[in-house]
């Protein structure tokens, strides 16, 4: 009896945790996003932006700055649509991006991007980059609701 009733508390409570687990990410939501962002510098860069997150039906107005530091050369238009994954509210998608990243974009070009938060909100985006732009370098991204 002794066995069984340590074997039954065991299993109470690794199933309490795989539960606890499982609730955490099953309330996890996703929405779309489309943001524009022009982006220009000379070894350091600064980005701003605009644009909407649509969750639940409802639209979120949304501001975007950032820096770059690198080798950053030239000025740019990138205008950009996906999804964001693992938000429970509109407030989860605020917060600061990071990003390591190199390219040329002269004309226009195609642009493919997936950033993280600090909140766990996953960003997959893609779009257009229109202008003339080299870089190499490590840049943060700062989005609000406003």
């Amino acid at each position: 009896m002794r066995v069984s009733s340590s074997l039954r508390a065991g299993l109470v409570a690794l199933t309490a945790i795989a539960g606890a687990t499982l609730s955490s990410t099953a309330y996890a939501d996703s929405g779309t996003v489309r943001i524009s962002v022009i982006k220009g510098g000379w070894f350091i860069g600064a980005s701003g932006g605009s644009g909407t997150l649509t969750f639940k039906g409802r639209r979120y107005p949304l501001s975007i700055g950032g820096l770059s530091a690198g080798l950053v050369f030239g000025a740019s238009q990138t205008d950009l649509v996906g999804r964001v994954n693992n938000i429970r509210r509109p407030s989860d998608v605020a917060g600061v991006y990071g990003a390591a990243g190199a390219g040329i974009a002269a004309g226009a070009g195609v642009r493919f991007i997936t950033l993280r938060n600090e909140k766990g909100a996953v960003l997959a985006l893609e779009g257009r980059q229109v202008g003339l732009m080299a870089n190499a370098d490590l840049s943060g991204l700062a989005i609000g609701l406003k």
